[in-house]
């Protein structure tokens, strides 16, 4: 057969810090940074994979049940065994990735590249299989198979992204639609260039902490929580701040989508500000580097407002800057960032773009 090509963009969070194992809803925009997987079918069961970005070819003979490796190819091979647990007919496959996400940032290279592999492989082996389910699907992957406890934000971010629009997830009903995002506003992604990884204990730990929380309240999730029931209710204060940036993450999301379908999209900044206060101070999944430069982006003309973005613990911030004012934005972080760091910052103007399989319309 010959080579078929599937890119699967990353995704950065505008609102919904950790709302979306919460069954809570979540604002983001998939970008035109991603990964790309080239392939073909391999006849004799053999996957073999490789990246631009890795030293070696990883090859393996498929005979029943593919196992982790503690390697990158977990993805890949995490997507490939969900597509067998449910049922379809995938042989042996070569995928040869590259990217063009900054590695460690925050931006949902996992996710990239697990949907870039099932977009990859349903075009490999032609499979129908809806969106969302395809969504779902590589979260699994990376749930069971990886071992990594996220939600479905990345994902459906990655699969559902509409250019020039954020795209809005309801993580209960699963509900996505597009909300318009206006061109004079752009969205500045800096790397604070200290590694991102979720992978340690502590993004497991916050979501115990909220799962904690919603049980002493009775509810089923933080989604079913205000903030004034949230502080009237008893629990340890350690858990109340895990659930407080939660809830009002929540409301911030909910307070955008009326000021970006109101006309008043520059209000989206000082709640993005909002949102990375309650990051340091509620649920404690910042860095002095990302809280940095979120200073320093604060600081500049044209910028609206900025936060950290994805888990936490290091990676990216996104500020919400003025399309004219970005390049003098970009420069003067980076500047003063290096100055006071021994890291260097890498900043990127990004607009919202489409998804991996973008709708008809």
């Amino acid at each position: 057969m010959t080579q078929v090509t599937a890119f699967a963009p990353g995704r950065v969070e505008i609102l919904g810090n950790h709302t979306d194992y919460n069954g809570g809803v979540v604002l983001s925009a998939a970008l035109q940074l991603g990964i790309t997987a080239k392939g073909r079918r391999l006849s004799d069961g053999e996957i073999r994979l490789s990246s631009s970005g890795a030293p070696r070819v990883a090859e393996i003979q498929r005979a029943g049940s593919l196992l982790r490796t503690g390697e990158w190819i977990d993805y890949p091979l995490g997507v490939a065994e969900m597509l067998a647990q449910a049922g379809a007919e995938v042989g042996g496959f070569e995928a040869i990735y590259e990217s063009t996400l900054p590695v460690g940032a925050g931006l949902s290279s996992s996710a990239a590249l697990e949907v870039a592999t099932a977009v990859l492989l349903t075009r490999l082996y032609p499979l129908e299989i809806p969106r969302m389910d395809l969504a779902k699907l590589c979260r699994r992957a990376e749930n069971e198979f990886v071992g990594v406890n996220c939600g479905l934000l990345d994902q459906a971010s990655s699969i559902f992204g509409k250019k020039d629009h954020l795209v809005y997830l309801d993580c209960r009903s699963e509900a996505v639609d597009a909300i318009p995002f206006p061109s004079h506003l752009g969205l500045l992604i800096i790397n604070s260039g200290v590694k991102h990884a979720l992978t340690g204990g502590e993004y497991n730990e916050r979501r115990e902490q909220c799962f904690e929380a919603a049980r002493r309240m009775g509810v089923a999730a933080l989604r079913d929580v205000s903030s004034v029931q949230l502080e009237a209710a008893e629990m340890p204060e350690s858990t109340r701040r895990r659930a407080r940036h939660v809830v009002g993450e929540n409301e911030r999301v909910f307070s955008a989508i009326n000021a970006l379908r109101s006309g008043c999209p520059e209000d989206l900044g000082p709640l993005m500000s909002a949102s990375h206060r309650s990051s340091v101070e509620n649920f404690e999944n910042s860095t002095p580097e990302l809280d940095l430069l979120v200073s320093l982006a604060d600081a500049q003309r044209g910028c609206l407002g900025a936060r950290l973005t994805g888990g936490g613990f290091g990676g990216a911030i996104v500020a919400l800057v003025e399309i004219e004012a970005a390049e003098s934005v970009r420069v003067a972080v980076e500047s003063a960032y290096a100055s006071q760091t021994s890291h260097k910052a890498i900043g990127i103007l990004c607009r919202a773009g489409d998804g991996a399989l973008p709708s008809a319309d």
